[in-house]
């Protein structure tokens, strides 16, 4: 099983950080490779990614999410995968996220990703371009402060 954490300093409030991140269906803005998310219901999504020519569909579910602090998931079908995002508040207007996945590579392609550390890479520019998206929009998309335990 392959691990990827990485972590980056946005310019918002903490609540403004979690509240975008419960906002599934805008991940395209900022996750390469993802071309849609469905959110089914408050704890399920679907997924449709391409990466590196390699489509992928899959569900997932969040199993844990506190509001502010993090979001858990695991997949339930598709590809094997789980994670954590985690929000820790430097300053009133200034927020760390860390995400760490664990994922099982499929393949070829996805097993030479994985040695050549391309999944982290990955994992960075999304990072960077979420750091970008909500910088510029000063506000979220949208929010969902439910608590999953």
């Amino acid at each position: 099983m392959a691990n990827v954490t990485k972590s980056i300093d946005v310019d918002v409030p903490v609540r403004t950080a979690y509240d975008q991140w419960t906002q599934f269906e805008e991940f395209h803005h900022f996750m390469e490779g993802v071309e849609e998310i469905r959110q089914i219901d408050p704890t399920h999504t679907h997924w449709k990614t391409s990466i590196g020519g390699v489509e992928r569909e899959f569900d997932a579910e969040i199993t844990e999410q506190h509001p502010d602090e993090r979001v858990a998931w695991n997949s339930t079908s598709g590809t094997d995968h789980a994670g954590v995002v985690t929000f820790h508040k430097l300053s009133d207007s200034q927020t760390r996220v860390t995400v760490q996945i664990d994922w099982s590579p499929e393949g070829l392609v996805e097993k030479a990703g994985e040695a050549l550390n391309l999944d982290e890479r990955r994992v960075e520019g999304d990072l960077e371009r979420f750091k970008a998206f909500i910088e510029k929009r000063g506000t979220e998309t949208g929010a969902w402060r439910g608590d999953v335990s």
